[in-house]
């Protein structure tokens, strides 16, 4: 949570008046670093750089369909995105499938064949 924009005057009003950095520290019960933030910028950022951007659940629906064993890294290149957005995604979804090893095609045929 911010502080309102009358509490950051105050404060840097205080400072103009005569007021030191360490006292306004203990006075107002501030971090130093927060009260050199505000002098350079007063007003509060509203809005973000970038949009954030969530991937389709359908599509990933889809493709947890079409590659049930594939890795997390394996979907993020297919879906252009990052692992942990997929991560984020599975999770959101609820989908916590563990990965078949008696499927995978790097094991062995003798180490595949796991006592059920």
């Amino acid at each position: 949570m911010t502080y309102s924009l009358d509490f950051r005057k105050q404060v840097l009003k205080s400072l103009d008046d005569g007021m030191t950095y360490a006292q306004a520290v203990e006075f107002y019960d501030l971090s130093p670093t927060t009260i050199q933030n505000w002098k350079r910028r007063i007003h509060s950022k509203a809005t973000r750089q970038t949009k954030p951007h969530k991937i389709i659940d359908d599509v990933l629906l889809n493709d947890v369909k079409e590659y049930p064993d594939d890795y997390q890294y394996e979907r993020a290149r297919r879906l252009n995105c990052s692992s942990t957005g997929i991560h984020s995604a599975l999770k959101r979804l609820k989908i916590s499938k563990k990965k078949d090893l008696r499927a995978s095609q790097s094991l062995s045929n003798q180490a595949s064949n796991l006592s059920e």
